[in-house]
């Protein structure tokens, strides 16, 4: 199929203009029909307060015609005014899927109006012919951007008007004054994901007030380890609003993202208590719908009473697996979250246990700085892209990188996720491991143990697998380890059976034993349903679904940005690309709840 631009843009008008057709006069049947049996409809608060995917025309026609207030869900929300965007990021187009040769056709971008709630849309969708040659959607995304009249602020409201009433730092210090009288946010945690969500919501109109643990905003990335550098490229990993300065490197070293961070905090005026934090387990009244939060703050105790809680605490405490005798090991054992560098360690044997990012990471840096020998433990196998694949396949732009990256983020959220999986495992990971091919082969002549399934049998879906199924635990962005192992600088010994550890080092159930002065656990990190927990407390916990994160029974991630399913509690967790994306879903609940619309 070759299609240019003009063809592109005549299919989508012809079918976003029946689409509309039957979206406005609540057709269900007829708007269904412009699916693929086996379409994709992927919704985020157009529909419900909540994110939907559905897969199939029988479901999408079912998910449509549920009843509210006596009328099909579709008739009731009323979407219309359906607009093809016809700039050159948007406009409609061709596309082919990367190692899906077979799947091509036409994809753009349009814009609508809901008329319950009154609200503003925008929409993406994925056209491809059916065995009849009629163009029917692949994927619909359909996606909330502003309710009409409460719409996001683009500009500071401090201006020469305001000036001539007071300086800037006192219109800042009035702010943050009324924001800590009465807070209707609290964030607890103020790393990536709870910076940006307090700017969002200022933005939204919205008092949000941060509870950040550490001294200084950004200690949370400046504590770690010393050559922690981000795997992705800086601009996709930029935070909201505010894009790195075109001279940084690429990739980020963590040093420079915490101060980064730092500035972040002072540029967007977010209001932030530093060394504070939650004393007691928060408490939920119902009649009132405010929560009553303790918080330790300045050496004294303050009550707070926002309306909503948000945790933006990431990961949770170090996870170092129990083996027996770890109290007679006579050198040196941490867990990499405590790995402050290795130039004490010259000429030391080394151990680390695990084979993810952060073992990578840390071996790099006990090479470098000349251990005697360095050694990895791979309990299980691993999910390795090296940098240049995830540059080609994960990280490539599909338009120019001075397009604002909110537009990549639009186009990434409007993707259904188990549909990505799909592709991966149709093709996709098959076209990702042929790019490391020479690599793989490498590591495992080595004896490093690769894999492409989170879940045994599952299919291979690959890297996205384990990051949506598994926050990324069992992946590597290979920035270079890999190469240490083929060459042999860093070797590798299976462990899935440690046995127990002796005063020399680990020893192993199949009589094997490895001598070492130092042990890293490279163990990862409790999950983020634990970390929750131990603030929230047992009684809250316990009324939530089990997991954060991972994707439910329809392919949404569990609990992040949408309703917890109690009142008032939400979970701000992902990757930068991702809280950029999500924090606008997570206001816009927030302030429909405020204005009284949800």
């Amino acid at each position: 199929m070759t299609l240019d631009n003009f063809q592109s843009q005549v299919i989508s008008a012809n079918w976003l203009k029946s689409l509309e057709v039957a979206s406005s006069t609540g057709d269900t049947a007829s708007f269904v029909s412009h699916f693929l049996p086996d379409g994709w409809f992927r919704d985020m608060l157009c529909f419900t307060w909540n994110f939907r995917t559905l897969s199939g025309q029988e479901k999408i026609h079912g998910f449509l015609s549920e009843v509210v207030d006596g009328q099909s869900r579709l008739g009731y929300s009323h979407l219309h005014d359906f607009k093809l965007e016809d700039d050159n990021v948007n406009a409609p187009s061709p596309f082919k899927f990367p190692g899906s040769p077979d799947i091509e056709g036409v994809q753009g971008a349009f814009t609508f109006s809901i008329t319950k709630p009154a609200a503003y849309g925008r929409g993406f969708f994925r056209l491809t012919q059916d065995i009849d040659g009629n163009w029917k959607a692949l994927t619909l995304f359909t996606n909330m951007q502003d309710l009409v009249g409460h719409e996001e602020s683009s500009a500071d409201r401090y201006g020469p008007h305001e000036s001539q009433k007071m300086t800037w730092e006192d219109y800042v210090n009035a702010k943050f004054r009324d924001i800590e009288a009465d807070p209707t946010v609290v964030i607890v945690g103020g790393g990536q994901s709870g910076l940006i969500c307090a700017a969002r919501l200022g933005k939204l109109g919205i008092r949000a007030l941060v509870i950040e643990k550490n001294a200084r905003v950004g200690d949370s990335w400046r504590q770690r380890y010393p050559n922690l550098t981000l795997h992705g490229p800086k601009y996709q990993t930029s935070l909201l609003y505010s894009p790195y300065p075109t001279n940084f490197p690429t990739y980020l070293p963590k040093g420079k993202l915490a101060n980064f961070l730092e500035s972040y905090a002072i540029n967007q005026e977010l209001c932030i208590w530093l060394s504070s934090t939650v004393a007691s387990s928060p408490v939920y009244d119902s009649f009132s719908a405010r929560w009553t939060v303790e918080v330790e703050h300045e050496n004294r105790k303050v009550i707070l009473h926002p309306k909503h809680l948000v945790f933006a605490t990431g990961v949770g405490r170090p996870r170092i697996p129990t083996w027996n005798g770890m109290n007679d090991f006579q050198g040196t054992l941490y867990h990499s979250d405590f790995h402050t560098g290795a130039e004490k360690f010259r000429g030391k044997r080394v151990v680390v246990i695990g084979a993810g990012n952060a073992s990578g990471d840390i071996c790099k840096d006990f090479v470098a700085h000349s251990a005697a020998e360095v050694t990895i433990v791979q309990r299980s196998a691993t999910c390795v892209v090296s940098s240049a694949a995830a540059n080609e396949f994960l990280f490539k732009l599909p338009f120019s990188d001075k397009t604002p990256v909110e537009e990549l983020d639009f186009r990434n959220g409007s993707m259904p996720l188990v549909f990505i999986l799909q592709l991966m495992k149709s093709g996709g990971t098959q076209h990702m491991k042929a790019l490391d091919k020479e690599h793989h082969e490498g590591l495992r002549k080595a004896g490093f143990n690769l894999s492409w399934e989170p879940s045994p049998g599952g299919g291979e879906v690959g890297f996205l697998g384990f990051v949506f199924e598994r926050a990324g635990s069992g992946t590597m962005i290979d920035t270079g380890f890999g190469k240490l192992i083929v060459e042999g600088r860093v070797k590798v010994k299976q462990g899935q059976d440690i046995s127990h550890f002796d005063k020399e080092g680990i020893a192993f159930k199949d009589g094997s034993k490895l001598s070492a002065d130092v042990i890293v656990a490279a163990t990862g990190n409790e999950l983020t349903m634990d970390a929750i927990r131990a603030v929230l407390g047992d009684t809250i916990a316990e009324q939530l679904p089990p997991k954060v994160w991972g994707l439910d029974a329809e392919g949404e991630l569990n609990q992040i940005f949408r309703p917890t399913g109690h009142p008032g509690l939400w979970f701000a967790v992902g990757p930068l690309g991702m809280t950029r994306f999500f924090s606008k879903h997570l206001g816009l609940q927030i302030l429909a709840q405020e204005v009284g619309i949800a």
